[in-house]
Order: C-alpha cells, then structure tokens, then sequence
C-alpha cells in the first residue's frame, strides 16, 4: 500500500518503541491521516479555486492588497468560514489587512471581533447545534447566517486612484528656469496666467483660447511673477526693473502702474483690495489699488536678501513671507514688524502655504540644502512635524476639499508629490517634467493643479478629488441667500 521511500521518513519519525509496533501493524492499516499543522490553507484554497499556475508573483500578491495572498478578500472568506463554523458573528472588517509572518508561513491577523484570538480550526469540544450558531429567520432562503450576509454585502471601500500622466500638457516656451520667480497663477475665473518671458499670455480653460495680454518688450523689461486678485478679474504682474502693472483683464486694460522696488518683483500676493509685493530689494511694499497712486505706502522690513515668497491667511490677518536669507517672517495686518520668525529651514524658503482647514496651520518647504517641509502652529508660535522629501522644495498648495496637499520639487528629483496630513504619507509621486517644477497653481474647483518648469511645458493633473459629503451650505443668518 505505501512505498519504500514513504515508509522509510514515516518511521524515522516515530519513536522507538512505536516504530517496531508501526512495522508489525503497517499490513493491517487501511488510511493515513496527513499532518495538517504546516499547511496554509489560505493558499490551498486559492490554489484549487483558480489553479497554481494561474496565480501572480508573490511580490506582487504583495504589493496588491487585493490580490491573492494577502488582502480584502482572504479576510472576507476567513471571517466567512468562522461565521458559519465557529458562530462568531463578524459582521463587518474593521481595519486594513495587515500580513504578519510566522516561521516561513504567513498568517492573517485576526479582525478586532476576535479580540486577537485565532480559533484553532479542530475542536475536542462537544459539538455545537447548527440553530445556536446560525440565528436565520425562517423567511431567509439564504444558506449562510445574517451576520456573513451583512458581512458579503458590506460597501466596500473605493481605492483611490491617482493618473499618473497629465491630462493636458501645454508649450510654454521662454518659461525662465529661475527658482526666485512666480510665473504661474490661475484666477476663480478659471483663467491661466503665464509670464513668459517679456509677455504676459491668459489661457482660458473653459474655451482653451489664447490671448496675450501685455509685452514688456518695447521697454526692455521682463515678467518676474503674476498674480491674481481673489475676484479673477485684476491680475497684477511683477517685473524684472522693480514696477508692477495691475491689468483689468475683462476689458484689457492696464490700470495702474505701481513703483517703489529698486530690484525685480519676484512674489505677489492679494488681500482683497491691497497687494503686497515682495522684490530683490529684501523689502515688502503694501498698496491699497483703489487709492491714488501718491499715497502713502507700507514697507515692511524684516529679510536681509531677496524676498521669494508671499501669501495671505485664508482670513486675511497675517502676512507669511520667505526669503532666501533662509526666514520665514509672519506679519500682523496692522503691524510693520514681524510677529514671529522661523529660523528652521537651512535653505531658501520660497514654497508657502496656509491651511485651508485649520486655523492658523502653515506649511513651508525648504530649497536644495534644506528639502524639507515643516508645519507651523503660527497661533502659538510652536513648530510642529517636518518630512525630509530629498529633493528642492519648489512650491506647495493645500487641497481645498481634504486634508491634503502637494508639492513641486526640483533638485534632483523633478518630481511632484501628494501627501495626507498629518500622518505625512505619500499619495502619489508624479514625474514628467525634465528640468525643476518650479511653478504650480490649483484650480478654482480644487481638483487639478498645473505645474511648469524649466522645459517650457506646463503640465495639468488631477491629483485631489472632491469630497462626496462636501456641501456648500449656505448661512441663515446670510441676508443675501433670498429674496423675499
């Protein structure tokens, strides 16, 4: 019945007393019960469902946390068999899947309901009645209980996919590779604006036409930086000979011509009606557009070499600028002095941006000997968390619908990087552009971001996705949501 070969292992291991009465009995066995205890049945069943051969790669059974041997769908069938075997009630998976090794097999990781307990699969218990374990309602036509029913028909999590590639790719040709500069905005009116070279052009990314709006050429100059105001439809554009042109776009023309700067205008920001401009000259002008051109003008000092980055808080009460004297200054609405200084980063502080959801969070990136990205509580003054990401940190832009933002980088990676605060993992890694991303703007619907860079192309990508729950809802206290 047995071969040499299998008889020679079986009694090798045995015991010595056993083995001679294996011998004298082995004419009068007629079945082998196999060991059990080294087997993963997970594969097993896998394997005999859809065959060996037909299954992928370990590393990438791995790395697919819904493919065979390590995902939703083993847990779903484990907790399956313990409804229906052992009565315990999982209705739900609470938890991602998470594989541990033991030895050289893996094992699933029991769901909370388990409370870490792994019942063995054999029990010397007595047995249990099928109408304890499975509490079905005589009306049910189904063969499994109502908890592995809840259990099938649970939603299932939709994955988040992130395009790798840009949905629309633009030629920009004379986009300055200069990491100082701000050549890239785009308005509420989704408007692009670009400054290439000596000239402005808009983009509209409604009709996809476009126009140019003015060219510096006839007076020698060039666009250092472009900026919008918050209503989409003054755009403000900063120059290399230290004036800023503030242009009326819906009926193209330029309505007032700011000076002040001895160096060029590398960073704008808007605050409602006032526009801060930051230059090479270290100084930060303040100007009201809707007074006269010879009032008074609040100069903020505070960088000791050129100012690069510039934003406004979401309320509208503090100033964030970065320079490359390696600062990062806060400034008070009504203050000429800066609030508090940050003195972290080791390398130019160009990327600038406020949080949209927490009052008070900012977050700054750091150039090529810095690579950083730090978070700042600027209500206390207190700084937070910091990620090294390896590479220049060219610009930096939160999602308005979650808790999420992006950044551009260059040296050396040229990439572009999606990261979930404030747990700082990454979402997403896109590349593309072959020189520094050194320009980046976001959507007014805050689902796509365009990026430019020294390779005169500008990329668009979708990279946050609205919220499902995300309503706007108007304000009964709001005089303006009726008319009665």
């Amino acid at each position: 019945m047995f071969s040499d070969s299998f008889e020679r292992r079986l009694i090798q291991q045995c015991s010595p007393v056993s083995r001679k009465s294996l011998v004298m009995r082995s004419e009068r066995m007629d079945r082998f019960v196999p060991l059990r205890r080294g087997q993963n049945w997970q594969t097993s069943f896998q394997a005999k469902g859809k065959g060996a051969e037909n299954q992928p790669p370990k590393s990438q059974r791995d790395a697919n946390s819904d493919s065979p041997g390590g995902g939703r769908d083993y847990q779903v069938y484990g907790c399956l068999l313990r409804n229906e075997l052992l009565g315990t009630q999982i209705e739900e998976l609470r938890g991602p899947p998470a594989n541990r090794t033991e030895g050289n097999r893996t094992a699933l990781r029991p769901v909370k309901d388990l409370k870490g307990y792994m019942p063995p699969v054999y029990s010397f218990s007595s047995p249990v009645k099928k109408e304890d374990t499975i509490n079905t309602p005589p009306h049910n036509l189904s063969a499994i209980s109502t908890p592995s029913q809840k259990l099938l028909w649970a939603p299932r999590k939709t994955m988040r996919k992130i395009s790798r590639i840009p949905f629309k790719v633009l030629d920009a040709p004379e986009l300055q590779d200069d990491f100082y500069l701000n050549l890239v905005d785009w308005s509420a009116q989704n408007v692009l604006s670009v400054g290439l070279g000596s000239c402005v052009y808009l983009w509209n990314a409604c009709t996809s036409q476009v126009t140019r709006l003015c060219d510096l050429s006839s007076e020698g100059n060039a666009v250092t930086s472009v900026s919008w105001s918050e209503r989409g439809s003054i755009v403000a554009v900063g120059t290399q000979k230290g004036h800023i042109s503030v242009w009326d776009v819906a009926v193209n023309k330029e309505v007032s011509k700011l000076h002040g700067h001895s160096a060029r205008v590398g960073a704008l920001a808007w605050n409602g009606d006032v526009l801060s401009s930051g230059s090479r000259d270290r100084y930060i002008r303040q100007r009201d557009t809707r007074t006269p051109l010879n009032t008074a003008v609040r100069v903020l000092q505070g960088h000791r070499q050129e100012v690069c980055g510039l934003k406004w808080s979401p309320d509208g009460l503090s100033l964030a600028s970065g320079g490359n004297d390696n600062k990062l200054l806060i400034w008070s609405l009504h203050s000429s002095t800066p609030v508090q200084t940050y003195s972290s980063h080791v390398a130019a502080v160009k990327a600038i941006a406020w949080s949209p959801h927490q009052h008070g969070l900012l977050a700054s990136g750091g150039g090529t000997a810095d690579r950083c990205i730090r978070f700042w509580n600027t209500l206390t003054g207190q700084p937070m968390q910091y990620v090294d990401t390896g590479s220049q940190v060219c610009n930096l832009a939160w999602s308005k619908h979650s808790s999420e933002l992006v950044s551009t980088h260059g040296y050396s990676q040229n990439q572009i990087l999606v990261w979930k605060y404030p747990s700082l993992t990454q979402v997403a890694k896109l590349t593309g552009h072959s020189y520094r991303v050194l320009y980046l703007a976001l959507s007014p619907d805050g689902e796509a971001i365009v990026t430019g860079a020294g390779d005169e192309t500008l990329r668009f990508w979708n990279v946050f996705s609205k919220s499902p729950s995300h309503r706007e809802r108007q304000s009964v206290l709001n005089l303006h949501t009726s008319l009665r």
